[in-house]
């Protein structure tokens, strides 16, 4: 029975994947984790932004990001230019600013879609959890490493497990949502 806590262990990083994937998606309030994935050229090295500069939120929909060197700001500007995140950097010389639009009806819906979209991937990624676990189990009992009973028992502890995790993945699929659609 030490093999369930293993998958749920997966199962487990699905639902942090998931949460990792709706921290990118941004519900017309500044954050600056959509920033998380931009590299800038650093003395030749891609380095992350976080490293070379500082970020913070001023006001609700602005990130100000201050380089530590003023030689990067052009280099910050681009790349941030590169990874479309839809905002339009504002260079004061400084420092660097992304003013967040108030989302429209339609880019919201379309967000809430793309939001049950990595919702039902996270499903499938749960489910295929559970498959593997009920194929191990079933391979057991054909070496006769576990009985018909014990294998009904994995086979029913996995199924608990499962529905817990989609449960939890409705239930951050539903906040996002929510987050997404207040205006």
């Amino acid at each position: 029975m030490s093999d369930i806590k293993a998958f749920e262990e997966k199962m487990n990083r699905s639902i942090d994947a998931l949460a990792e994937e709706f921290s990118t998606i941004r519900a017309g309030r500044a954050n600056p984790h959509i920033l998380d994935k931009i590299r800038i050229d650093y003395y030749g090295s891609p380095t992350p932004l976080q490293q070379v500069a500082n970020i913070s939120v001023p006001e609700a929909r602005i990130i100000l990001i201050q380089p530590w060197e003023a030689s990067l700001i052009k280099e910050i500007e681009k790349a941030i230019i590169i990874a479309d995140l839809g905002l339009t950097p504002n260079n004061d010389g400084k420092a660097i600013r992304l003013v967040f639009p108030e989302l429209t009806e339609d880019r919201r819906k379309e967000l809430s879609k793309d939001v049950k979209k990595k919702g039902e991937n996270a499903k499938v990624a749960i489910r295929n959890i559970r498959r593997d676990a009920n194929d191990l189990f079933k391979k057991q009992n054909k070496a006769n490493e576990i009985s018909e009973d014990e294998l009904k028992n994995a086979e029913d502890s996995i199924q608990e497990l499962t529905d817990k995790y989609i449960a939890k993945v409705d239930k951050c699929v539903e906040e996002k949502t929510k987050e997404i659609m207040t205006v």
